[in-house]
């Protein structure tokens, strides 16, 4: 089933409120919402008829005995099955509003972050993006569709005073008496409890992020035998979160049961002005009869609205936190007009200076070019910036000064999407997603046969091990695909992007987990794929090293050295320094 676009999108103008700025997704469900309210109103209408009816009902078939009883009944019987078949109607296109606001509020969200940078997630914890994109995202659909269909709720106490006004009007005052104060009372319920909402939606987040960190870190967690010591931040975690809960409950406590007993008083007067009204004959008994019902009528709607204050307090935090996100720009994006060609994989780095989000330089003045089909190794010792060069060819990230250019295109002018497409990476950390072997094969060509897929699994060594698995290539990998050793998910993933063929493949330490046997068969079969293909191969081992035609040494984020490995193996004693140490690591 394809998937649906958004209708509407949030109000990038930071200006605006929150509720303004969320407007447009409201307006985009408008014929939903506004035939779920419609039906509400007319439930309304239906309900406010019911003490009516009971009132006649009583002072004609009861007090004067000049009507038949049984035909109040049969009405009354009537109105509530009306009733109850347009409340069904309500709550459902009122459901219905709230699922298709959440569903375009959750794309919107995951549409920005898929457009986010890699520096974005090198700062931001998944903890929180997952707490923003689950509770919070909830949190603001629920106040969008449930807080319009509370404020109709509450329209009955206009309806309903407006009814009693019709029958007495002195009596219809006294009802309504403490309806202003309540209004005091939720004004000062809703300034006290937005900060603690805030808090609440933070700590949450934060619960989040050690939740997932230890599920995630489980295998590390149990290694080092630190499950006491993770349990223990989990529950300062959760300590956190139970205090601020409780400053809610206190609040909640001072104000709701205020809110909630008002209406009561207001009956209570009713009930001495009215008893007195009837006995100075200024009144009679069904009237009381249906004052009160008005009353207790009126008693959900306004504890509702409490609710209602809470939600929105409750909301208004988790839209500000939605809204960090979506008003943090992606600073890799497609050009004004990107250009889309087919690369040959002549590869150029000129003087590319680039530093991490946090700061850390990687290259400095770093030149480089690789000519297409041409197979470089780039090697060099702990953090001189060797990976960095992949994630710039791919546009992981964006240089800091310099240029990086494919086929003498720069490649902050090239279509992200189709640059993606015609560079490969298979990273020294593959990732697996919870499918099938075959899946995550065609991860970058989704429709290719199974014949495409076992070719590329053959020339990655990973077919065998794969028809040995219960479900061969139908077998579903482990979360992260950690059911697989290191060396399989690292032929996994080399299969994966043999597959797109693409015109430029950077294997970033690809193969060190795999055993030496194994990886000669599989250089076999990398020499033939890589022939007429650009290829980046950052290497630690010397089996790597002899994939290249030219090996570049890397120290400090610059070349040092370029050459075949025996003239550098001659020439450059750093070289020789290099391969040394990472021999006896």
């Amino acid at each position: 089933m394809s998937r649906r676009a958004p209708r509407a999108s949030i109000d990038p103008d930071v200006r605006k409120t929150w509720l303004r700025r969320a407007l447009p997704l409201v307006k985009a469900h408008k014929t939903l919402l506004i035939t779920s309210l419609t039906l509400s109103f007319a439930g309304l209408i239906v309900q406010v008829q019911i003490p009516n009816l009971v009132r006649i009902g009583i002072d004609d078939a009861v007090v004067d005995r000049s009507g038949e009883l049984t035909t109040y009944v049969w009405w009354i019987v009537a109105l509530a099955l009306v009733q109850g078949f347009i409340n069904y109607l309500a709550r459902l296109y009122l459901l219905r509003t709230a699922y298709e606001m959440e569903y375009d509020l959750r794309n919107i969200v995951y549409s920005h972050l898929v457009r986010m940078p890699f520096g974005f997630y090198d700062r931001v914890q998944t903890g929180e993006l997952m707490s923003r994109s689950g509770s919070d995202i909830r949190a603001v659909q629920m106040y969008l569709a449930f807080g319009p269909s509370i404020l109709v709720q509450c329209l009955i106490a206009v309806v309903a005073f407006g009814l009693m006004l019709s029958i007495n009007v002195p009596l219809a005052i006294v009802a309504m008496v403490t309806m202003p104060i309540i209004g005091v009372l939720g004004v000062s319920m809703r300034k006290a409890i937005f900060p603690v909402s805030w808090l609440i939606q933070a700590r949450l987040a934060q619960l989040a992020t050690v939740v997932d960190e230890n599920i995630q870190g489980v295998r590390i967690v149990k290694a080092f035998a630190a499950e006491g010591r993770q349990l223990r931040s989990l529950a300062e975690s959760a300590d956190r979160i139970r205090w601020a809960y409780r400053q809610d409950a206190r609040i909640r406590s001072r104000w709701n049961p205020m809110l909630d007993n008002l209406p009561r008083l207001g009956l209570a007067l009713v009930l001495l002005v009215g008893g007195l009204m009837v006995i100075d004959g200024h009144t009679t008994v069904g009237t009381i009869v249906a004052f009160n019902s008005y009353i207790l009528m009126l008693q959900p709607p306004f504890r509702m609205l409490g609710m209602m204050i809470m939600m929105g307090q409750r909301a208004s935090a988790s839209a500000r936190r939605i809204y960090e996100i979506l008003d943090t720009p992606s600073d890799v994006v497609d050009g004004p007009d990107p250009v889309v060609v087919p690369l040959r994989g002549d590869l150029a780095f000129e003087d590319v200076v680039f530093a991490y989000p946090n700061g850390t330089v990687a290259l400095e003045g770093l030149t480089l070019r690789i000519r297409p089909g041409e197979t470089v190794a780039v090697v060099g010792g702990t953090g001189s910036g060797k990976s960095t060069l992949g994630r710039l060819t791919a546009r992981f990230y964006d240089v800091t000064s310099g240029r990086v250019t494919i086929d003498g295109h720069d490649v902050r002018d090239l279509s992200l999407a189709s640059l993606r497409e015609q560079v490969g990476i298979v990273p020294d950390e593959p990732f697996l997603f919870s499918l099938s072997i075959h899946d995550n094969i065609a991860y970058g060509k989704p429709h290719a046969s199974r014949d495409d897929v076992i070719a590329a699994a053959v020339a990655a060594g990973a077919d065998e091990f794969i028809r040995n698995l219960p479900e061969g290539y139908d077998t579903v990998v482990g979360e992260r695909g950690y059911t697989l050793s290191g060396g399989q998910r690292q032929r996994v993933a080399i299969a994966r992007a043999l597959l797109v063929n693409p015109p430029i493949l950077v294997l970033d330490d690809a193969t060190s987990a795999i055993d030496v046997t194994v990886e000669q068969m599989i250089h076999s079969s990398l020499r033939d794929k890589m022939r007429g293909r650009t290829t980046l191969i950052v290497a630690h081992r010397l089996s790597t090293i002899s994939l290249a035609e030219r090996v570049v040494l890397m120290a400090d984020g610059r070349v040092i050295a370029d050459g075949t490995h025996e003239s550098l193996l001659a020439t450059e004693p750093r070289y020789a320094e290099v391969l040394a140490a990472q021999v006896t690591a």
